[in-house]
């Protein structure tokens, strides 16, 4: 049985908010009658299709099944109302909850919740012990632990027809109502939002199974005292809708009616216990098998290979029974969605899709959790639940990022939050926070003796945090914050004084009013300050993207990847701390939290990035960018570079950092689809003509061939060589070769196995290319036939001047016909042949051919050959991949041509010269032996 799959959807639909309607994602606002065509059933009471409850089942089931759009955009995922969800509710007492915290003991909040005895959600209403009915339920969890989707499969249950309980069920959403300022009736409120229930509201007490659900109680801020809120019995009185609310809870409104509310554990108190026949906690998965079961089909993906995904699924399941960590996030249901959608990101991303970021999938993912929440909807600053969240662990993880610590101690994340207590309000803010959100975002740390340290909960949310304290401008001094506010309060101030300075200045000297002209003086100065501090904010961005200490370390993809699914082989058995912490994705996000689309999400959350103070940023960072990109980068840092440019989302300051580059060194990368995607979006898109492109040794495939063509065809010189690259990505290279804007010169597919058939589309290409001088294809298993097909086809290109074919098991008769046609070719000057099938006569043979120079040995008659060195640097360079066996057996034979040579010869200069190419094969025949080539 699908149990749950959880539940974890939670975050799925959870809340993104939207007015324009279900397209856009939300379910969290099921009160508006939108309606698209559903299943339909029989009616219970009434007859046919003008049952009003058969068609409340229709529309709550189409609204209620939408998912958001940030669910949509990961490819296909499995439907709440075709599959069985058990979450884990547990059944508490009001005493437990609201128990008092003496102290700020973070180990007691943060500890993971056990569920010894979970309860369904269809027991929620079933009678208490003592036998007495339950009339009220109260379900309440944290941020993050599905109280929403529940909800929602609740929803989509009765529809269709799973629960029997209810003969009527009519949401509400805390949030809509909380918006409205008009007194307003409960018939009138019900029926704007469910036109069709109209004409049952003269009789809807006549009902015993209706049930209001009340999403997110935390919106409303409820009195329930006599004086301020009268009793009220009638549907159709107007009123308040806190009023409605408090008159449904305490029976007097619809006494018959079941109420079910949602809420987050700060606002438990707003409901007297007296009003309650239950309190329901909603926790997160327990079971690692329901994790594990979760993430094996969300991560099924229509052009997946059905083996890439269960290998998927494989590794993550491995990573999560050894990395207890990670299981600890994955209590969560909402990082699960998190990690699920990291490694669609990571796996399945299209160059020929819409652009998906990481800096975009945790700002969603933030959106989904938090977006519109208010921290407490009781408090006079109505600051939003995320710009709470940026100032104070916002500050906790820039200070760990800055000292390079993921764990941190309790005094440590008390001072972060110090910042905020300076009255009895912001008191009350932290008591909220610490109750409804601390533990998602910070868990204790699992290690038995880290026990009183704390860790995020995934650790690249802290990067994350940081960026997002950093771009807001929260890391301001002491200093510059009351600079920041004496600035406001004067120029206020200002503009009344200086229009009673002019009216005055009438009757006294203008002297006396020098003094008020200072106040003008202030914004300005305070303006210039600001300004410096935007370019702090680049400054910083620029030396954690070119941090020196990092050029040793794996691509931050890679990084990524490795903590969701581990790393394969022997276990690393050094301690976390001698490894030094890598805070690479912390520049990323700053930079992706600057793109105009995450600045508007990041609006909805309460953090609003102004597009004047993003410009000014931008400008900062442009010129500090300018000075490092024009050095030459480490590939892996190279590729962090690029990602940092494609998370960035401008192609105005893409195109100018880009103009600086000169080579492309991608080398021993491994070049996944979103890294293709990443260097053609960023690259391909400027038209940058390159002087090199090295992508040797990067796993490519067709795929990653197609994907980067824009660039390599705008490559003078590329390096493909050691890729695996097959007869079906020749196929990809002679479309790179016939396009009319290829401007590749030299072209090396070195040790890659393109076979007899690989070469003929390499032909096909080289026939209708005029800018390629230089084809290597040295080691790539073409023997005799795919010498022969160079031979038969070479004639149709007029441009190319040097072709290496060394190492490719070629005999004498396949040599001596390429090497005549390679006479008659009109720019062929060079053919390389060496470490070929050849004999003494075939070698004599070659080199007397007209006017081509064929290289096949190391001496040329009695002398060393002029392009020995070339020779021995090609081979030490491609030694690497090649039988070390036959490589030897290769040297040994020119090593033997020399010393026959150095015999024969009676110039004194020509044996020192021999002499001195024998050194370096002799060497170079050491190290084969050796192992060290």
């Amino acid at each position: 049985m699908l149990t749950s799959l959880f539940y974890s959807v939670c975050v799925l639909a959870r809340k993104h908010h939207s007015v324009t309607g279900p397209a856009s994602g939300s379910f969290r606002r099921p009160l508006f009658g939108w309606f698209c065509p559903c299943r339909k059933r029989t009616g219970n009471w009434l007859h046919a299709q003008k049952d009003p409850i058969q068609q409340h089942r229709q529309r709550l089931s189409a609204w209620f099944s939408c998912l958001p759009m940030e669910e949509r955009h990961f490819g296909p995922s499995f439907a709440l109302d075709s599959m069985h969800v058990d979450p884990v509710i547990r059944e508490r007492s009001l005493e437990d909850i609201l128990r008092p915290v003496s102290e700020f003991n973070l180990q007691t909040q943060l500890q993971s919740t056990l569920c010894p005895k979970s309860m369904t959600v269809f027991q929620l209403f079933q009678p208490q012990k003592s036998g007495n009915p339950v009339r009220n339920v109260v379900l309440y969890g944290t941020v993050g632990t599905g109280k929403s989707t529940l909800i929602r499969k609740f929803v989509l249950d009765w529809c269709h027809g799973r629960n029997s309980e209810f003969q009527l069920i009519i949401p509400l959403s805390c949030e809509d109502l909380s918006h409205v300022t008009a007194p307003v009736s409960l018939t009138r409120l019900i029926s704007r939002k469910y036109l069709h229930l109209r004409d049952m509201f003269p009789t809807l007490s006549d009902y015993s199974g209706v049930l209001f659900i009340l999403n997110s109680l935390e919106w409303m801020n409820l009195d329930f005292r006599m004086a301020n809120t009268e009793l009220c019995s009638d549907p159709n009185e107007p009123m308040h809708p806190a009023a409605l609310l408090v008159n449904l809870l305490r029976g007097y409104l619809l006494p018959e009616a079941n109420v079910l509310v949602t809420t987050r554990p700060s606002a438990l108190k707003r409901i007297p216990r007296k009003y309650i026949g239950r309190y329901a906690e909603i926790c997160g998965f327990s079971d690692m098998e329901l994790q594990k079961m979760y993430f094996h089909l969300r991560l099924v993906h229509k052009d997946a290979d059905p083996r890439e995904t269960e290998n998927l699924a494989e590794m993550l399941s491995r990573n999560l029974e050894h990395h207890s960590q990670l299981s600890a996030a994955c209590f969560l249901p909402s990082y699960c969605w998190l990690t699920c959608a990291t490694l669609h990101l990571l796996y399945y991303t299209k160059s020929d899709g819409p652009p998906m970021t990481l800096t975009g999938i945790y700002t969603s993912f933030l959106r989904l959790n938090f977006a519109g929440e208010i921290l407490d909807i009781t408090h006079p600053s109505k600051i939003s639940l995320m710009r709470y969240v940026a100032r104070t662990v916002g500050k906790l993880a820039y200070d760990g990022c800055h000292s390079r610590r993921t764990r941190f101690t309790e005094e440590d994340i008390k001072q972060c939050f110090q910042v905020e207590l300076n009255s009895e309000e912001e008191l009350n803010l932290l008591t909220v926070f610490r109750s409804d959100a601390f533990r998602f975002f910070l868990t204790p740390c699992v290690q038995p003796d880290r026990a009183n340290l704390f860790v995020f909960t995934i650790p690249a949310m802290q990067e994350y945090l940081a960026a997002l304290y950093v771009v807001l401008g929260e890391n301001k001094t002491a200093l510059q914050r009351l600079g920041k506010e004496v600035s406001e309060i004067i120029s206020k101030a200002g503009e009344d004084v200086v229009a009673v300075v002019n009216v005055l200045s009438k009757f006294l000297p203008l002297r006396i009013f020098a003094l008020f002209n200072l106040l003008r003086v202030v914004p300005r100065l305070y303006g210039r300050v600001s300004g410096q501090s935007r370019d702090n904010i680049a400054q910083t961005m620029t030396a954690e993207m070119f941090r020196e200490e990092d050029s040793y370390n794996d691509d931050v993809l890679d990084q990524i990847n490795s903590s969701i699914l581990g790393v394969e082989g022997p276990s690393q058995l050094a301690e976390e701390d001698d490894r030094p912490e890598a805070f690479e994705l912390f520049p990323i996000f700053m930079g992706g939290l600057l793109s105009h689309q995450n600045r508007v999400m990041l609006d909805q959350l309460g953090c609003s990035i102004m597009n004047m103070e993003a410009l000014k940023i931008t400008s900062a960072l442009k010129k500090h960018l300018l000075n490092c990109s024009l050095r030459r980068l480490p590939p892996s840092e190279l590729m962090d570079f690029l990602f940092f440019l494609y998370e960035f989302q401008n192609d105005v300051f893409t195109a100018g950092l880009v103009n600086s580059l000169r080579d492309l060194d991608l080398s021993n990368v491994r070049m996944t689809p979103l890294k293709c995607t990443v260097v053609a979006a960023v690259i391909g898109n400027t038209g940058k003509l390159l002087t090199d492109a090295n992508l040797s040794s990067c796993h490519l495939d067709p795929d990653a061939i197609r994907t980067l063509a824009p660039v390599l065809r705008r490559c003078q010189n590329v390096n493909l060589q050691m890729n695996s690259l097959g007869p079906d990505s020749c196929r990809e290279i002679k479309d790179l070769l016939l396009h009319g804007d290829c401007a590749i010169a030299s072209l090396r597919l070195c040790n890659n196995p393109l076979a007899p058939e690989g070469a003929r589309f390499v032909v096909d290409g080289l026939a209708g290319n005029s800018s390629l001088k230089n084809l290597s294809l040295l080691h790539t298993d073409l023997g005799d036939d795919g010498a022969e097909i160079l031979a038969a086809q070479l004639g149709r290109n007029k441009h190319l001047q040097e072709l290496n074919l060394a190492y490719n098991g070629i005999h004498d008769d396949a040599g001596l016909k390429l090497v005549e046609e390679a006479a008659r070719h009109p720019t062929l000057g060079r053919v390389h042949l060496y470490f070929n099938e050849l004999s003494d006569s075939g070698l004599r043979a070659m080199q007397t051919l007209g006017d081509v120079r064929v290289l096949v040995s190391l001496t040329e008659g009695r002398d060393a050959s002029r392009h020995w060195a070339l020779i021995l640097r090609e081979v030490k360079a491609n030694a690497g991949g090649w039988d070390h066996a036959r490589m030897s057996a290769h040297l040994t034979l020119l090593l033997r041509d020399l010393q026959s040579s150095r015999a024969l010869t009676q110039n004194l200069w020509r044996k020192v010269r021999i002499l001195r190419v024998e050194t370096e094969v002799k060497r170079m025949l050491s190290s084969i032996q050796q192992g060290k080539l």
